[in-house]
């Protein structure tokens, strides 16, 4: 595994887009993305910050079912 990018959240949102997650609002400093599955739905919400912290940032990567490669 290679070492996590530092990323802001909108080039997270941007990644979670590319991956046919939508934008469903945004609520102060946060941005919620969901995307349908077959067995329901997945929300994943994104803090809007210049960087993210690490935790943060895997916690996404958790949530989404996205690999972590997409985000190194």
């Amino acid at each position: 595994m290679g070492k996590l990018r530092n990323l802001s959240g909108k080039s997270v949102c941007k990644i979670l887009l590319k991956h046919g997650f939508k934008e469903v609002r945004i609520h102060g400093s946060h941005c919620v993305m969901q995307k349908s599955v077959n067995d329901g739905t997945i929300t994943v919400p994104v803090p809007l910050h210049k960087e993210l912290r690490t935790g943060t940032l895997l916690s996404i990567i958790r949530q989404s079912g996205i690999s972590r490669s997409e985000f190194e």
